[in-house]
């Protein structure tokens, strides 16, 4: 494996383990000639999965373009880097599992402000203002309202919640 800071292809594998999904080998490798340290995966080679596009043209699935989006959507969010690699996985994974060759885009773009709706509310209106392509505010709260009805709902409940406790004095 060449060293991505060194570019040499001598190393050694530090810890090698599954990853949680079982897809894939995960491995912690120390480049010899530098001394630092990288992962890898090695992940079962499959006939490579098409995307669609709007236009119809098929490019590749690449799960690095997926990754790159997440990560604009969640600049400067409080969103684990190992969370963003967990839902790319997820998002993979229902590709995969769903079609055998070709899959829209439209549907990995669903797959994406699901998980990036679960994930940080903010980083979900920056994706979906840029995936839905908002003309107007009016289409930008119609996507925002049931965010705060479910949020207004959690409030009321908790209100209810802490009007039944007895109170201490």
């Amino acid at each position: 494996m060449k060293c991505p800071f060194c570019g040499r292809d001598d190393d050694k594998v530090i810890d090698s383990r599954g990853s949680n999904d079982a897809a894939a080998i995960r491995r912690r490798r120390e480049c010899q000639a530098c001394g630092r340290r990288y992962t890898t995966y090695e992940r079962v080679e499959e006939v490579p999965l098409r995307v669609v596009k709007k236009d119809g043209s098929r490019v590749a699935f690449d799960r690095q373009k997926i990754l790159s989006g997440l990560l604009k959507a969640c600049e400067k969010r409080p969103v684990a880097m190992a969370a963003l690699e967990d839902a790319v996985g997820r998002i993979e994974r229902q590709c995969t599992e769903n079609f055998d060759r070709e899959v829209k885009s439209t549907f990995i773009g669903e797959l994406v402000m699901k998980e990036l709706r679960e994930l940080d509310q903010v980083a979900y209106v920056r994706f979906a203002s840029v995936y839905r392509q908002f003309r107007d505010v009016s289409q930008f709260l119609e996507e925002l309202r049931p965010m705060l009805e479910t949020r207004n709902e959690k409030r009321e409940e908790k209100r209810e919640e802490d009007a039944d406790r007895p109170r201490r004095f």
